[in-house]
């Protein structure tokens, strides 16, 4: 059975590397709203057009108190390539064990063109860090679109 986050949950940890090897953990982003995507692949059409949309929302997001973070099954090496060609300004999380993806109930069964297959489930989580550094989900989605869901999440936001 895969895990689903509810908003109020707490949020699983981090303690993931980015794509330059500097690992993200909550108590860092004290005080601050971060919203963690998940995405299947660097690289591919898909997963491209979500994190362009990312970062040309990224200037709103900021200036709204919101860090995004990227996370994928991807090794740092390919997620470096993926920043560097896509102009990228955000970390990028490398989870090869799949560990954190499973905590967040981002990796298991989903449908793929009409099939049962196990992998990646594309997911956002808008998690809130107190001053403390403990980490509460706000908004858990699963199964988001990659085409047009920047924009319904900051509307939804309010950014």
């Amino acid at each position: 059975m895969t895990v689903r986050l509810e908003p109020g949950d707490a949020a699983p940890p981090l303690g993931l590397p980015d794509d330059t090897g500097a690992v993200h953990d909550w108590k860092q982003y004290k005080g601050r709203r971060v919203v963690l995507y998940v995405y299947p692949a660097a690289m591919t059409p898909g997963c491209t057009k979500q994190a362009c949309d990312f970062r040309d929302s990224l200037d709103a997001l900021n200036a709204a108190g919101i860090t995004v973070l990227g996370l994928s099954p991807d090794k740092p090496e390919k997620l470096a390539k993926f920043r560097e060609r896509d102009a990228l300004t955000f970390p990028l999380l490398s989870d090869p064990s799949r560990e954190v993806l499973e905590a967040y109930g981002a990796y298991g069964e989903k449908q793929l063109y009409g099939k049962t297959v196990v992998g990646v489930i594309r997911s956002t989580f808008v998690v809130t860090v107190d001053g403390r550094g403990k980490a509460t989900i706000e908004v858990a989605q699963y199964n988001v679109k990659a085409t047009g869901h920047v924009a319904k999440l900051r509307k939804e936001l309010g950014v």
